[in-house]
Order: structure tokens, then sequence, then C-alpha cells
């Protein structure tokens, strides 16, 4: 999953994404329905670690925290004390006691109940909305239900939080790793918009990297940086760790500075919102609690205006919109039909009053072929849209080099209530990989997969993937991101280890000194680690 979506200063993008999140153009305010929620219709093996991790005692300089709450949250005022004389009978899944001293979870807490204070409540008030459902998903799926405060770290519980890095929703999935889960990715609909769809792949995708690292917090770390910089960490932290938990692991990681910045700071802001957010009234805060997510469902046709489902359950556009945030282009996707979803009540009736509407309510575009010399842009005028709203619901559709459209070239022309229902969005399918510079090629793991079928289709071996990824064991998952050809330097050093090796073997058949000295020069000390 790969920073803060602007509507959110606390986001710090995941593995499923990754980059400093903003949102995109999304639908207008909504009304939200006051109804009681109904029911809707809607393997890898651990790395080894050893047995103690002794303390690391590595200062963090003041200036490098400070810059990064300064980018997320703004200038921050000294918050004030924790009230002692408040109730102290919150309870956690998450181990989040042994952790609360640490300097980074205590930067954040104070971060969290300084300047950013409004910001923290606004966005757990609107995170309330999502609470009961995403409790409810974790718990039947096993994970630990105070992972619901990982939705807040990621974006806010902004459905259209969208990132440097590409990655979207509340979760903050990328394109690769979201099919990877189930969700669907395309044109016309994204499913990482979807709460409810979204929570469950985060629910999945949360459990195999818990399978994979056998600690919810080195999982957290995954799923914000990936889980190949995880275990590379691991690798290199070696012999440094000796003993604690799993969760030590996490910030015996951050301390060598084997993860990035964003990544070091994830885990601890996940701890400080659960912290805060658990005991509010310590802290001086009082959230409002929101109406919870509910919703009836619908079965409409393929390519059914939002506006037409709107009249037909006799409910305001904006919440259509706001219930099916994952329809991108202001109508159904075209196929088959689709369920849709409608405020609560309002199903009752409603295909029948569908069949009522005329016709041209109930279409969505029209089917026209260019004339001699039209362009994008002329066509769209005739037509009272813009260039860029016709090409949204013609992507396959190119202009010659002229500009113009081909003669007898069909198009799509949709209804200007449609495109009033419309998100305006990047290309739901654009990926941006940071380690993707430099030669490196990366891929991202399907439903089925095998790490023998991805290094055939990659013309590599098993042997040749599991060194670039430093995996222990050939088994991987679905919407993990592999490195399947490293860098020419990555290339050469990997030959020079191997011509090293060789080396050090021959040498130590003549001599068992020299193994000795080859041995001490050539292995590299945690410093050196760190800066490759």
């Amino acid at each position: 999953m790969k920073a803060a979506a602007r509507a959110l200063v606390l986001v710090l993008g995941g593995a499923a994404c990754s980059g400093r999140a903003k949102p995109a153009r999304p639908p207008a305010p909504v009304s939200t329905p006051q109804s009681v929620a109904t029911k809707s219709t809607a393997r890898d093996t651990a790395p080894a670690l050893p047995k103690a991790i002794p303390p690391v005692v590595i200062a963090i300089p003041d200036s490098v925290l400070t810059r990064q709450a300064v980018a997320v949250f703004g200038d921050s005022a000294a918050p004030e004390p924790p009230d002692s004389a408040a109730s102290d009978s919150a309870t956690w899944d998450i181990d989040v006691r042994s952790y609360e001293t640490h300097r980074r979870v205590e930067y954040y807490a104070n971060a969290f109940r300084g300047s950013a204070r409004d910001r923290f409540i606004a966005r757990l008030e609107k995170g309330s909305r999502y609470e009961p459902m995403i409790r409810e998903k974790f718990r039947a799926a096993k994970i630990p239900e105070d992972m619901y405060y990982l939705a807040l770290v990621e974006s806010g519980f902004d459905q259209h939080a969208y990132s440097r890095a590409a990655a979207v929703g509340m979760w903050q999935f990328m394109a690769g790793t979201a099919r990877g889960t189930g969700l669907r990715v395309d044109w016309w609909v994204d499913e990482r918009r979807d709460p409810v769809r979204s929570t469950d792949a985060a629910a999945k995708f949360l459990g195999w990297l818990r399978e994979q690292f056998g600690s919810l917090y080195l999982a957290a770390a995954a799923y914000n940086g990936g889980p190949g910089r995880v275990s590379r960490g691991l690798s290199r932290l070696g012999d440094d760790l000796d003993g604690g938990t799993r969760d030590d692991a996490f910030f015996a990681l951050a301390d060598h500075d084997y993860l990035r910045g964003e990544t070091k700071n994830y885990v601890p802001q996940l701890i400080a919102a659960a912290l805060i957010a658990k005991e509010p009234a310590k802290y001086g805060m009082t959230i409002r609690t929101l109406p919870p997510l509910a919703y009836d469902s619908v079965y409409v046709p393929a390519s059914t205006p939002l506006p037409a489902i709107a009249k037909a359950s006799g409910s305001p556009l904006d919440s259509i919109r706001e219930l099916n945030p994952q329809i991108l282009r202001g109508v159904t996707p075209p196929g088959s039909r689709y369920l849709a979803r409608v405020p609560v009540g309002h199903a009752a009736g409603f295909d029948s009053a569908f069949a009522a509407l005329d016709a041209g309510t109930r279409t969505a575009y029209k089917h026209v072929e260019a004339k001699k010399g039209q362009t994008f842009a002329s066509l769209a005028a005739s037509n009272g849209l813009s260039a860029k709203q016709l090409k949204w619901y013609n992507p396959k559709v190119t202009a010659l080099k002229s500009g113009r459209l081909r003669t007898g070239q069909a198009l799509l022309v949709p209804t200007r209530s449609v495109v009033s229902a419309a998100l305006d969005i990047p290309d739901p399918s654009i990926e941006i990989y940071r380690g993707s510079r430099g030669g490196t090629r990366t891929y991202v793991v399907k439903r089925g997969e095998t790490l023998g079928g991805i290094a055939r289709k990659h013309g590599t071996t098993v042997s040749a993937l599991m060194r670039l990824n430093r995996l222990k064991k050939p088994l991987i998952h679905p919407g993990q991101e592999l490195v399947v050809r490293g860098s020419a330097r990555s290339s050469r050093v990997a030959r020079s280890g191997s011509s090293s090796r060789s080396s050090t073997k021959a040498a130590a058949a003549k001599s068992r000194p020299t193994t000795k000295a080859t041995s001490s020069s050539t292995k590299p000390s945690a410093k050196t680690v760190a800066k490759r």
C-alpha cells in the first residue's frame, strides 16, 4: 500500500499506499440520512527473529520530528497536560501501553492535542460514521478492532483521499494491491473509494501481512512502506535483534533507520491516535458521534445515471453520490446490472418508480459518429460539455495527430445531468512506485499467482526473485509488490557479492586465517547496511 490527505492532516500514505495524500475533487457535501443502521446486501511464513531485542538508544533530533509535525499538522503549540483525574478504564486490543512513553509516540500524542487538536477531533468525528462498520468487519476477520485507527492515520476517513503515489481512498490502496485483494478498479468503478468494500480489503490485507510478519506493528509498517522493505530491514538487523516481542522489532527497525521516514512515524501515530481517541475526556476533548453508515440496496440496469436512481428513490443526488463513491462517471458501469445503494427506507417501491421514469431520464448518453473535421473540443462544445468531460466517457478514443477525430468514429456523448454527478479524478489505473527508478522494475502479485509463474513471466528464476526481494521462503500473497528486475548497479553488486563469496571459499580451502580475515573485512556493520 503509498501523505496526509490535504483534507486530513494526519495521513502518511500506505503500502497499499505511500506519499502525502490530498483529496480528489469529491462530491459536494452530502446530507446524512438519519436512520437506524440496517444490514446491507452488499501466506507467507513470518521471518525468523532472533531471541532478544536489546534496548537501542538513538537520539531523535528535535528538528526531525518538528519538520515532520509541521509538515503534517502545522506549527504546534504546547498542549495541555492530560487530566489525571479522568477515567482510566479504557482498554485496547493492540499494545499501546508498552509504547506510550516512547519518544515518537509522545511527540505525536502532544501534536494531536496541541495545535492539531481541532483537526484531530474533526477526523475522529468523521470516522464515527464508519466506526461500527469497520469494527464489525475487523472482528469478523479476527483483526484487532483498534486497527480502526489506521484509517485515521491513512486518510482521516476520507473516501476520496489521493496520495502522491496514486494511493486512493480511506485505506489508501494502490491499484494493483487493491485488485489483488478482490476490489474492482477500472475506468467506471473504483472500489478503493467504497468504505465498505475497501474495509473488507484492508482486513484481508492486514491479515496476510500479520501472518507474514507475526506482528501487527510490523504488518502496519508493511501496509505503509511495503512488505519487501520490512523483510529487508529485518534481514539487515540480523544479530542486532536479540529477544523482545515482534512488535518491538518495528521500533528496532525505526531506530536503526531501516525504514522510510514516514513509515518510522506511522506506527507511533497509530498508537498516539488510539491512546487519545479511547480517552478523549482525559485530554479535554469532546467527540461528537455521527449517525452510523446505513443504506438499502437496489438493482439497476447497466449504464443507469445516478440522477435517475436519486429520482426513483426520492433521494437527494448528493446522498446517492455519497453512498456510491466508487461510481466514477455519474453512471453505473456498462455491461450488466448493478447493485446501487440508496438511503434507508428508500428502496421500497423503487422498481416501479424507476420503470415509470421517462426514457430520457434513464438514458446516460447518446451514440454519435464524428463528422469530418470535428475535434473533441468542437463536439463537446456542441453538446454543452468540455473536451475533458467528453473524454471521460470515451477513454479508448484517440484523436489524429492533427487533433481531429477520425470521420465516422463512434463516441458516447453523456447528458449534462450525468456529468454533474461524475468525479473529476486521474486515471484509476495509475500507479507510481518510488522503487521503479534507476532501471528497477516492480510487479504486483495477482490472485492465484506463484513465485515460479512470476519468474517465468519475467524471464528469471525463483532463486533470483527471492534474492532480489530477500524472501526466506518462496511464498507470496496477492497485492504484494515484488522487484522483478534490479538496477544495473544492483546486478553488479549481486555479481560482485557472488564472486566475493567464491573467492572467499577458494581462500578458505587454502588457509583458515585467510578465511577469517576475509569474513571480518566483508561483514557489513549496521551503519554500513543502513546506508544501502
